[in-house]
């Protein structure tokens, strides 16, 4: 079966021979202006290390000998969690590439990890990295761990099951159902495909980059979502808090929300302990392979979060939902399947 290029049978024969898990573990995640002006939960680089320790551990114990990591040095994650470990039997090799301390170090990682024919990649931050190593990682199903600010994407699994999840999957004892395809949103610019983002694409009205972070909500001027959702957290609750007074007809995933006077107002969770409402102008729900295109004016589009494209007064931004995206574990779907299977039996 081919998906993305990549032969999936070549691949299941390659995992049971000589299983690959990948790592990718960001140093940086976690660490935005959001954390100033909300309460979100902090993951330091300790924390990163003691959790990346459990998955080498759940890996380990369903079989895994090979692990390959992308290597990064403002604070050695994954080696400082390899010191702590005694008896260990398998081996962890970091990935041969340059670290730039930026975004693209994820999706390169990503990317050796195919060439190596890993079965499966752990990640370790929020929606930011992941729209990062998505974009590298093809094929290769992912476990997000979710070590960021707003995690929508990446959920709060334990670091051993984690492990166990990707190695049974890695090992090719799980698969077909316990792995599902997520919706993805792709940015135009004047036609042109520029970016993708995971869970939110935002138009801000801040004119620059600059710190990336989108916290201020006077600036926003319209959400596209690829889910909708309860229980989200960030511009993606705005979704889920529209969810009663929106009827579900057809294949709708996502949403495309305007901001402002003029419609309800919703009471959401914009970052951990900030619980506010917002006007909403208008919305309408959008369908997979559906496309809308967003107000004009100079400004700047935020992507999973964070600010990537700065528009011109002219710039043409279309938003287009597309089914797929990157695969995902299923990590409780994944050891249940393999419990029925006996893998967990001896």
């Amino acid at each position: 079966m081919l998906i993305w290029g990549f032969d999936m049978t070549d691949n299941a024969a390659l995992h049971k021979s000589a299983p690959l898990v990948g790592i990718i573990a960001n140093p940086a995640s976690g660490r935005d202006i959001r954390r100033l002006v909300a309460h979100g939960t902090v993951f330091d680089n300790n924390e990163k290390t003691a959790i990346v320790r459990r998955v080498l551990l759940g890996l380990e114990a369903v079989g895994i000998t090979r692990v390959a990591y992308m290597p990064e040095h403002d604070f050695g994650i994954v080696p400082r969690a390899l010191a702590g470990l005694h008896g260990l039997h398998l081996t962890a090799e970091p990935l041969s590439m340059p670290t730039l301390g930026i975004s693209t170090d994820s999706t390169r990682a990503a990317q050796l990890l195919i060439e190596l024919g890993a079965g499966c990649i752990i990640t370790l931050g929020g929606d930011g990295t992941n729209r990062a190593v998505a974009k590298g990682c093809g094929a290769v199903p992912l476990v997000p761990i979710s070590t960021g600010t707003n995690n929508v994407f990446p959920t709060f699994v334990e670091g051993t099951i984690a492990g166990l999840a990707a190695g049974l999957v890695a090992t090719g004892r799980v698969e077909g159902r316990v792995i599902r395809r997520v919706p993805w949103l792709e940015v135009l610019v004047n036609g042109a495909a520029t970016e993708s983002a995971l869970v939110d694409v935002v138009v801000s009205s801040l004119p620059f980059v600059g710190t990336r972070a989108i916290w201020d909500l006077s600036t926003v001027r319209e959400v596209v979502l690829s889910r909708v959702a309860p229980a989200s957290i960030g511009l993606s609750a705005l979704g889920g808090a529209l969810l009663d007074h929106t009827p579900e007809t057809g294949e709708l995933s996502g949403m495309h929300i305007v901001l402002g006077p003029g419609g309800p107002q919703v009471l959401a969770t914009l970052a951990p302990g900030l619980v506010t409402w917002v006007g909403i102008s208008s919305y309408q729900r959008l369908a997979l392979n559906g496309v809308v295109r967003l107000g004009p004016g100079t400004g700047t589009v935020a992507l999973d979060g964070e600010r990537e494209i700065e528009l011109t007064a002219t710039s043409v931004v279309e938003v287009r939902l597309h089914a797929v995206g990157p695969f995902v574990v299923d990590v409780p779907a994944a050891l249940a399947m393999a419990a029925r299977a006996g893998h967990l039996h001896r």
